[in-house]
């Protein structure tokens, strides 16, 4: 079962009074590329808060954010006043009219810089064993999304890759007779040339050239080898761990050689047709293979 790069978790407990949340969101990237929104209380412990994620996630443009909900603790005060801030107001006031009144001092309070968030940026080891568990929560909600985006883009690639292989086996029909359509418009266009030419025409090294130049158009080892891609990206879909979107990719490449190829040795409309819309469909594959883990 293939996992998706884009998801999405979330997990929230209380702490100290007030909401702890922790939410992860991925897209699809080349490696790990982890951002963090952590609360004033974590920044000790980012590195490892990063470990953890990068371990249990993997690989995608991850972006952690762990903050505490904006409601104040049942038990204090939200915020705190900053008296040296208010004595250096209340000092320069003095300085130029004397001693500072009651309203005065009212409206020093309400000057910037005077109140400051009631915190304490240190957490108890109980406490940070507890952002720990609402992490694992998020990942393990992250996991269930990535695996439900997984089987939807699974069941696309088989509904694709069925697509091709029908397509290519449409394909048989314009083959059988292709080659003798060949060999008879070649021998028509002999018969144009003039009897002296005729004479002198080596037919055993005619039907060697004819032979190699049917040759060179035949198609069978570009079907068995483009058959054998699709069954290979069926068989590596079921694999698990890291790596398998890569593995996609690469296979995804080897189908677009052999449809390629079987373009530019198509000499009929009808099969040039058929090789268009199957890269049609591989480019569909392309595009959503960038998104599996």
């Amino acid at each position: 079962m293939i996992l998706s790069m884009t998801g999405y978790g979330k997990a929230e407990t209380s702490l100290g009074g007030r909401t702890l949340i922790c939410e992860i969101r991925s897209l699809n990237a080349k490696s790990m590329d982890l951002s963090t929104r952590l609360m004033p209380q974590l920044r000790a412990y980012e590195l490892d808060l990063r470990t953890i994620v990068t371990q249990q996630l993997e690989r995608g443009k991850v972006d952690l954010a762990i903050y505490l909900q904006d409601q104040p603790a049942a038990d204090g005060p939200s915020t705190a006043i900053n008296w040296d801030v208010v004595r250096e107001y209340a000092r320069q006031y003095s300085e130029q009219f004397g001693q500072v009144p009651g309203e005065v001092m009212a409206t020093i309070l309400r000057m910037p810089d005077v109140t400051r968030p009631h915190e304490d940026n240190s957490l108890t080891d109980a406490e940070y064993a507890e952002v720990k568990q609402i992490l694992m929560r998020a990942i393990e909600a992250f996991q269930a999304f990535r695996i439900q985006e997984g089987a939807a883009l699974q069941a696309m690639f088989t509904e694709k890759l069925d697509g091709i292989a029908d397509l290519l086996a449409q394909v048989e029909p314009y083959e059988k007779g292709r080659v003798a359509h060949i060999r008879e418009r070649l021998e028509q266009n002999l018969l144009k040339l003039s009897q002296e030419t005729q004479t002198q025409t080596d037919r055993n090294r005619l039907e060697q050239e004819m032979i190699y130049y049917l040759e060179k158009l035949d198609i069978t080892e570009e079907k068995v080898r483009l058959t054998n891609h699709i069954r290979y990206f069926r068989e590596t879909m079921e694999s698990e761990g890291t790596g398998v979107g890569k593995k996609l990719g690469f296979i995804a490449q080897e189908m677009g050689r052999e449809i390629n190829t079987l373009g530019s040795k198509s000499n009929q409309s009808e099969m040039q047709i058929l090789v268009v819309r199957m890269k049609d469909i591989l480019e569909q594959i392309k595009e959503q293979v960038l998104n599996v883990l």
